[in-house]
């Protein structure tokens, strides 16, 4: 019975927030007037500890995994070996140091100008069970090391699962700062939305050399929980002065991703399931229009969404769609013009992108009526549109992007130029709590938090609840 009074509490609680949410819709949101502190951005130095190089000769450096399959039961291992392929074999159990089963992957490496990259392996570790701690051991005698990862919960509408929502990462003392506040943050799987190591920044081999300390850099995190990778416009290094000309050549190398699962032909888009979450990735530099592969495999996938199993529906991709900042403005318009009608009409429940190096969060809105001789210009409130939520904010070498168009947007609710990352919060199939962290606050200090109910399962709620309450007054019901 305590149990039920507290329910309804929340309930009635959640009730008005939502209420006042509404009566708040109605005009501009926040610009934040916060000041952050002038951290120069610059790149860590190689000889930092933060981009050790792992004792042992040839020891597996670079450790990262991602999600393995579609629904959450297999992980794809990656580690570089620096001076000879050595084993692709990963030996892994239920138990520290007591491993019971071993998977064999694959190894190759690839050159970038005069650069030779080390020995990149990926290996796939399926047939897992659901909610199971892994340990995990790569490398051979002296030079072997071990990790462990923590499977997700079986797929289910009221599976519980914490995001993290990291873009536009780098490798300066920001990024760093970044790495750590997530870290503590309770996150389960980082959602990274584009622009990884900014290595094109370098000249010659420093592009090679920089990937390689960025492999490092990440590993406290990547090797321990999975990533989800998307591509941004530092990953596509087109470099036709050093005779580099095909795209996206290091980020194919050096990360997997489990395209072949969700029936894509291309590793820059794909999707995947897990605990309650549909998650789709989209490449904002790959051709995107009507009948293009892209655009043919994510209408077949959107079919494939099954809201009673995975009520709430995520969509990433590096350019935001909506943007009210000065740097890259309206550059998402092709994606928004060929695909948001889609993401309407599926009920996306959120979309978030990288590339401004700020923070912004939309209300729920959608311009699906414009065309370019109806007149109608400007986004209006849709309940059943997404809400855009840019995190470029990671901390790269670029800076920030400070300066916000005036006056902010109707479609703009909350934005701030800081560094800092976000969490998505999965708390049943019904709702979502989505927070907003910048790096200078502490652990526990959210700049923006908001509570989202799912549209799909609100609204088939309401209904029953009609339902019931007509039957209970026709007398056909007892409750």
């Amino acid at each position: 019975m305590a149990f039920w009074l507290w329910f309804t509490l929340f309930e009635l609680l959640l009730k008005l927030f939502l209420i006042l949410a509404l009566v708040k819709k109605g005009s501009a949101g926040i610009t934040s007037t916060f000041t952050r502190t002038k951290w120069q951005s610059f790149d860590i130095p190689l000889d930092h500890k933060v981009l050790a190089i792992p004792n042992g000769y040839n020891a597996p450096q670079q450790v990262h995994i991602t999600q393995g399959d579609y629904d959450g039961k297999a992980v794809m291992i990656s580690w570089v070996t620096a001076d000879k392929p050595g084993s692709s074999r990963v030996q892994y159990g239920t138990f520290e140091k007591k491993y019971d089963f071993k998977a064999d992957g694959t190894v190759a490496n690839y050159t970038f100008y005069n650069y030779k990259s080390g020995y990149i392996h990926h290996c796939l570790v399926d047939g897992l069970e659901y909610e199971t701690e892994y340990y995990y051991k790569i490398g051979e005698g002296h030079s072997s090391r071990e990790f462990w990862f923590q499977t997700p919960p079986k797929i289910d509408p009221d599976s519980p699962f914490t995001f993290g929502i990291i873009g536009d990462l780098g490798q300066t003392y920001n990024s760093l700062s970044t790495l750590e506040h997530y870290m503590q943050s309770g996150g389960q799987t980082v959602l990274f939305l584009g622009d990884l190591s900014y290595a094109d920044r370098y000249q010659y081999n420093d592009v090679g050399i920089r990937w390689d300390s960025w492999g490092r850099f990440i590993e406290r995190s990547a090797a321990y929980q999975p990533w989800i990778w998307s591509a941004g416009n530092h990953e596509i290094e087109y470099m036709p002065d050093v005779g580099e000309v095909l795209p996206f050549k290091s980020f194919l190398h050096r990360f997997s991703t489990p395209h072949l699962a969700s029936r894509s032909n291309n590793p820059l888009w794909y999707a995947i399931r897990r605990a309650s979450a549909h998650i789709i990735v989209l490449s904002s530099y790959s051709p995107h229009v009507k009948y293009t592969p892209q655009w043919l495999w994510l209408r077949d996938e959107l079919k494939r969404v099954d809201r009673r199993k995975t009520p709430w529906l995520i969509i990433l991709m590096h350019v935001p769609i909506y943007n009210s900042n000065q740097a890259h403005f309206m550059e998402g318009e092709s994606m928004r013009a060929v695909f948001e009608r889609w993401f309407v009409r599926h009920r996306v429940d959120f979309i978030f992108a990288g590339h401004v190096h700020a923070y912004e969060r939309s209300y729920r809105i959608s311009n699906i009526r414009y065309n370019v001789s109806s007149g109608y210009r400007y986004p209006v409130p849709n309940k059943s549109a997404p809400v855009y939520v840019t995190v470029g904010d990671g901390g790269n070498q670029e800076g920030l992007a400070g300066r916000f168009r005036d006056p902010q947007p109707e479609y703009s609710a909350f934005r701030e130029a800081s560094y800092g990352h976000s969490t998505l919060e999965l708390k049943n199939r019904t709702h979502a709590f989505l927070n907003w962290h910048r790096n200078e606050d502490g652990q526990k200090v959210h700049a923006d938090s908001v509570i989202f109910l799912n549209r799909h399962w609100a609204s088939n709620l309401q209904r029953r609840r009609l339902k019931k309450d007509r039957l209970k007054a026709r007398g056909k019901i007892d409750f």
